[in-house]
């Protein structure tokens, strides 16, 4: 009997990572991905393009505005900081961001029959997200099993996997290179050029590049020159 499990799945590096390694524990990944108003728009349609590619049996695209209410880089006419990654929650935090998106992904295991739902949260090198934590994942996964009729009914424990929570940049690179995974089917940036070319200065790709070559690999994405 095939196990299903839905993927949160940015089209970034960590969370292909994370499809690939649902993959090889034996689950059927069910890729689920967010319009949401984001800045950086260009890493959904590298998402669209490249979730089956990954091993994606099935992809959901969910379609919301957090435009609306704002009050982050990604969200809003913010600057992106491209100072480098400091000690503060940085304002590329979305407000509620995970846990909006971790709601549509329970309601969506919960038609679909899984219990287990991936994402590529990380604890260590990370922007500071309240949202990344391991208390917070423990939290939402105890909620998931009081708020849901399959939880209640006794059918399953819906478990959040976090497989790179305590891992770094370059242990999860590893990881994924190990798996088979295309980092040239990725896409990291917070404020890409139009064409899509990865700025090279915002945490996301210091981030990236910092942990390719601490894996002491190249990284395969074209990065503004000069950057």
């Amino acid at each position: 009997m095939e196990r299903k499990a839905v993927i949160l799945y940015s089209g970034g590096l960590d969370s292909s990572t994370c499809l690939a390694i649902a993959r090889s524990e034996g689950y059927v990944p069910c890729a689920i991905s967010f319009s949401y108003g984001q800045r950086h728009s260009y890493e959904l349609e590298v998402a669209k393009a490249n979730a089956r590619q990954l091993g994606a049996s099935e992809h959901l695209v969910v379609d919301f505005d957090l435009r609306l209410m704002g009050g982050s880089a990604l969200t809003a006419d913010i600057d992106v900081p491209k100072q480098g990654v400091g000690d503060d929650i940085p304002v590329t935090y979305v407000p509620a961001r995970n846990t909006i998106f971790l709601s549509f992904a329970l309601g969506w295991a919960e038609v679909l029959g899984a219990f287990d739902i991936f994402i590529g949260v990380n604890a260590l090198d990370y922007s500071g997200y309240p949202d990344c934590r391991p208390e917070y994942i423990a939290a939402y996964e105890r909620m998931a099993n009081l708020a849901t009729k399959a939880g209640v009914e006794g059918k399953g424990q819906f478990r959040i996997h976090t497989p790179l929570i305590s891992l770094t940049k370059a242990e999860t690179i590893k990881q994924g290179v190990s798996l088979g995974v295309d980092y040239a089917l990725t896409h990291s940036c917070y404020d890409p050029t139009p064409e899509g070319l990865s700025c090279g200065q915002c945490d996301s790709c210091r981030l990236r590049l910092k942990g390719f070559a601490e894996a002491g690999l190249v990284d395969p994405l074209q990065y503004v020159p000069g950057s």
